[in-house]
């Protein structure tokens, strides 16, 4: 295995870990606080949290399964509300609207991994809010890919953009820009181009079109 796939999985994993650890943490504190409360009302709270945390944790994991991992209970295809309730799930009770412009069939592996690494870049970029369309159809051949984005203000990582207008080794690889780099290598797997366009300053539109494996 070559240092550039280690680093690869290193930075992927880093980024799974950074992002269970919060709600992993909460649920590990509740305990704590569970064993010593005595109050009931408190006892409640408790195990609100508790529930709020092991819900959190499930949709993370239930996530990066998908957007990281093989996925191996669906074999080739996806339902597609599988990745629906993933986005949703990372979403959480944030205040971004989804709007989910996929029908009902069944999606594949490498479309599936596209769409929900973007969503997840452009989730973590809406840290005010906003609204995230999320569309794939099939053209003849191939997959056309497009998640749109609006808000007051887009805060996207200059390297995670840059990667996704350039290319995989256009900036460093860290365990922000790992998605990304990730959708570089489906794409090109996959014989497709990603694509990223900032149509204004409240407004950015990221996409691929994959034409069959290589």
């Amino acid at each position: 295995m070559t240092d550039d796939r280690v680093d690869f999985a290193s930075m992927l994993a880093s980024r799974l870990c950074h992002d269970l650890l919060s709600p992993v943490g909460a649920f590990a504190n509740g305990l704590e606080l569970l064993a010593d409360e005595k109050d009931p009302a408190m006892r409640e709270r408790c195990f609100e949290l508790l529930e709020q945390s092991a819900r959190t944790s499930a949709n993370k994991l239930k996530f990066f399964r998908l957007a990281f991992g093989s996925a191996g209970g669906f074999g080739e295809l996806v339902p597609a509300d599988e990745a629906k309730s993933a986005i949703q799930g990372i979403i959480g009770d944030r205040a971004i609207d989804l709007n989910w412009m996929i029908g009902t069939d069944p999606l594949p592996k490498p479309a599936v991994k596209i769409i929900l690494n973007l969503s997840l870049l452009l989730v973590d970029a809406l840290v005010r809010g906003g609204r995230l369309d999320v569309g794939c159809e099939k053209q003849g051949e191939a997959i056309e890919i497009a998640l749109h984005v609006e808000a007051e203000r887009i805060f996207l990582d200059g390297d995670v953009e840059t990667i996704l207008k350039d290319g995989e080794g256009a900036s460093e690889m860290t365990s922000r820009t790992a998605p990304a780099v990730l959708v570089q290598a489906v794409a090109a797997q996959n014989g497709g181009t990603v694509m990223l366009a900032r149509e204004t300053s409240t407004s950015l539109l990221v996409g691929a079109v994959l034409r069959g494996r290589e």
